[in-house]
């Protein structure tokens, strides 16, 4: 039943992001004819709106269906426990774990929940980008090290970097109401995972973690699309 729910939410969220927003999405890198059938990661970077469900438009219903049945998301605590918001990605995403800044075990029981058939999907950064470029606090954006984590755990599929182009035009943090028939930018870049990892085999863990997170920062820096106006 939560697995039907979850669906129903996300093909609704699919079609109103179909009526309501434009949407553009460009592979900068090769890719399969197929690529989500292979994804077993995927990197959620320029986190910018809790609006970033509408980019769910340029996926196919099939997929929908894999993804309710074997995603697994670690989501902010603070997100999750709001009373409204945090019901409704419970309810859509049955399977997303609430994971804490503090230094805690919130972490590593995520971690130890990923299953051999997990698709998970994460928002690296770990907080929202405000308007200015900054975060809430005034911080800069940067990439955590969690995707590295994960990786240190997976050995085939592909990891799939959905780089936003951000939703700032549609929706600021704080702002009640979207704005309606704005255009939605992502760029996407396929990465297998097996052939990923060999390029970092003969480091450290401590050091592959670093790569992997230094990395991502350029993709973060330097494939963003144009947020429009």
């Amino acid at each position: 039943m939560r697995k039907i729910i979850s669906f129903s939410i996300l093909s609704s969220v699919k079609t109103l992001s179909h009526i309501l927003f434009r949407g553009k999405f460009n592979w900068i890198t090769p890719a399969p004819n197929k690529p989500w059938s292979q994804a077993r990661l995927m990197v959620f970077l320029n986190h910018t709106s809790l609006y970033e469900p509408l980019f769910i438009q340029h996926l196919s219903f099939s997929f929908l269906w894999q993804l309710v049945g074997r995603i697994n998301i670690p989501g902010a605590d603070i997100t999750l426990n709001r009373p409204i918001v945090g019901r409704f990605w419970k309810m859509m995403l049955p399977n997303i774990s609430s994971v804490t800044r503090k230094k805690d075990d919130s972490w590593i029981n995520y971690l130890n929940s990923i299953k051999p058939d997990s698709m998970i999907l994460i928002a690296p950064e770990g907080r929202m980008k405000r308007p200015g470029g900054l975060d809430k606090f005034g911080k800069p954006m940067n990439v955590k090290g969690g995707v590295a984590d994960i990786l240190e755990n997976l050995n085939d599929g592909a990891m799939i970097l959905c780089i936003s182009g951000g939703l700032h035009h549609i929706q600021t943090p704080g702002q009640l109401f979207p704005r309606l028939f704005k255009t939605i930018h992502m760029n996407l870049v396929y990465i297998d995972i097996k052939e990923y990892k060999e390029k970092f085999q003969l480091l450290s863990q401590r050091e592959r973690k670093m790569k992997i997170t230094q990395d991502l920062q350029v993709h973060l820096d330097n494939n963003c699309p144009k947020e429009t106006s």
